[in-house]
């Protein structure tokens, strides 16, 4: 796939998968990641909603309510310190393992997220023959009293690239680790 082809993939990808209605007060933003690291290794590890910590930097622990992942399952997440909150609520809203979507919202929490709700989705992609996996990430979350549109977008975003950074670089090891065993 060549640049152009690859915004194409992403802006239809975009159109299908990431359409949020808002509300006067609500934000909302699109991040795109490209990872070298094959789908099924990246949606290992994205899938596993009781387990957030494997590659998100601020999560400490996850307690899952029940032993099954499924829509309605309830997550309760510690968060490390250095961020203006302790704990979060989160319900699965979504899970399509055969399209690699996952969704989820934000139902409770220490935190001024309110309202917050966010689908990932992962697409196999090939570049310079190599297949990899394209991440788009949206949000859509309550603008906070005292805060602007575009501050709260900021923080959200700067949030989401940290974890898709990680994302990247967890996947990308275990890439590399697998490829060595062979």
């Amino acid at each position: 796939m060549n640049g152009d082809e690859t915004k194409k993939a992403e802006s239809e990808n975009i159109k299908r998968h990431h359409r949020h209605e808002l509300a006067e007060n609500q934000c909302s933003s699109t991040l795109v990641k490209h990872i070298k690291a094959p789908l099924h290794l990246v949606w290992s590890l994205v899938r596993r909603f009781d387990e957030p910590q494997k590659y998100k930097p601020f999560v400490s622990r996850c307690v899952v309510e029940g032993k099954k992942l499924e829509i309605g399952t309830i997550r309760e997440v510690d968060l490390k310190s250095g961020l203006p909150a302790t704990k979060s609520t989160e319900i699965l809203e979504f899970l399509d393992d055969n399209e690699h979507i996952l969704g989820i919202r934000i139902v409770g929490g220490d935190h001024r997220l309110k309202n917050y709700s966010s689908t990932i989705s992962l697409h196999s992609e090939t570049i310079d023959g190599r297949t990899w996996t394209l991440v788009i990430e949206s949000f859509v979350v309550d603008v906070p009293e005292g805060n602007t549109k575009e501050e709260t977008c900021f923080f959200v975003e700067a949030l989401i690239q940290c974890n898709l950074k990680s994302l990247a670089a967890v996947s990308e090891r275990l890439e590399a680790e697998s490829m060595e065993r062979v």
